[in-house]
């Protein structure tokens, strides 16, 4: 499999694919400690985004989220790369300020849970490596 969207931050990354199909907040949405998603009732609750290639529509909440992702990368757990169908202004400065390769305008129902994917966010560019299913 190999997608082509658009870049929001460059850089290469690879991971396993953790996927939901429900917006993300990061500020309340995730420790930023631990990288772990503590959102009541979200579907990834109590797993941890640290060195995955994080998969979701898009980012929801307060822009603190941003900094949130800034924290989580100085705190060694931030996700590897981010993924999105549309990336909100949140999620894009957060994976900027992060350095976080980001890609967009990709078809994530395309991406499953525990895939290994290669993001070249300087080409925008989602490929699976190894599916681990």
């Amino acid at each position: 499999m190999k997608l082509q969207g658009r870049t929001i931050y460059k850089g290469i990354a690879q991971g396993e694919a953790l996927v939901t199909s429900m917006g993300i907040s990061f500020f309340g949405g995730v420790d930023p400690d631990t990288g772990v998603v503590v959102e009541r009732d979200h579907e990834l609750e109590g797993q941890s985004i640290a060195g995955k290639v994080l998969v979701f529509p898009t980012g929801k909440g307060s822009t603190v989220g941003s900094y949130t992702l800034y924290r989580l990368k100085h705190a060694s757990k931030a996700p590897a790369a981010i993924i999105n169908a549309e990336c909100e202004t949140i999620t894009a400065v957060g994976c900027i300020i992060a350095e976080i390769p980001c890609v967009d305008q990709v078809d994530i129902s395309e991406i499953e849970t525990g895939m290994q994917l290669m993001v070249d966010g300087t080409h925008g560019i989602v490929e699976s490596t190894k599916n681990l299913s």
